[in-house]
């Protein structure tokens, strides 16, 4: 039996909680809790949710540290303070010339590390551009500029590349310095990923925008590109581009969107 629990019968108190939360039915609890075998993927509701603590996922073991308890009863950040963030939340194009350090990117990806992933693969990587951006968006330029004839920002991007002294912004990456590309076997997880990653960035004065015309590098010819990247597995595509950096700007008030529609079926 492949066993992904350690489960300390001594500790447990048969309250059979675990039990309930297993969405693979792999615990049943009789005096104690048992592993049944049956198709754990480390999810962790188990451990999460345990009054005893008398489950751990046998796959982190030397990762205690990062186990911490919390009042469930008490959300951190209230409705109001949230929904203000999301509202004050702008696409930036404008950034000053300084760059983010490693230390910035350390507690932007802390997000990410505790981001949702389909079927708990928890396989999201992410590539930060900086010193090879330039040389990066060449490539995405030979792989694009098969689609120039249908879009005009192609056509700019290539002709930035040959001459920028007219230009006063690059046309896809505007005053960015810094790019953070996402790559997943799935396009929800790194999407999620980066958006927590984001809003974790706007909370500590940063800014960005996704760029999906950077994007149309993977959708064209995905092997090309992904030999910029050696490190990275074949399998998973980038599913993410996001320019980041300190705001030059600084906006004043929101904007009207168009409004959402919903169906309650």
């Amino acid at each position: 039996m492949d066993v992904k629990l350690k489960i300390n019968h001594e500790l447990c108190t048969d309250c059979k909680q675990c039990e309930q939360v297993c969405i693979r039915d792999n615990i049943v609890v009789e005096d104690f809790a048992i592993e049944t075998g049956g198709n754990c993927f480390e999810c962790g509701h188990c451990m999460a949710i345990c009054k005893a603590g008398a489950i751990t996922l046998k796959s982190y073991d030397g990762k205690e540290d990062r186990i911490a308890e919390y009042n469930p009863r008490e959300i951190p950040v209230n409705y109001d303070n949230l929904i203000q963030l999301l509202r004050q939340r702008r696409s930036i194009r404008w950034f000053k010339d300084m760059k983010i350090d490693k230390e910035i990117f350390d507690k932007l990806f802390e997000g990410a590390y505790y981001s949702p992933s389909a079927q708990n693969q928890q396989d999201v990587e992410f590539v930060v551009l900086d010193e090879k951006l330039n040389e990066f968006m060449e490539l995405v330029y030979e792989i694009i500029k098969v689609e120039e004839d249908k879009f005009f920002r192609i056509k700019e991007f290539g002709d930035y590349l040959k001459d920028n002294s007219t230009k006063k912004f690059h046309p896809l990456l505007w005053g960015g310095k810094q790019l953070i590309l996402t790559f997943s076997t799935d396009k929800t997880t790194a999407v999620i990923a980066n958006t927590r990653l984001e809003l974790l960035a706007y909370s500590l004065g940063l800014g960005g925008f996704y760029s999906l015309f950077i994007l149309k590098a993977d959708e064209i010819d995905h092997d090309r590109l992904m030999g910029f990247f050696p490190n990275i597995d074949k399998n998973k595509h980038m599913y993410s581009s996001f320019i980041i950096g300190y705001p030059k700007v600084k906006f004043r008030r929101t904007i009207p969107h168009k409004d959402i529609k919903v169906e309650y079926l």
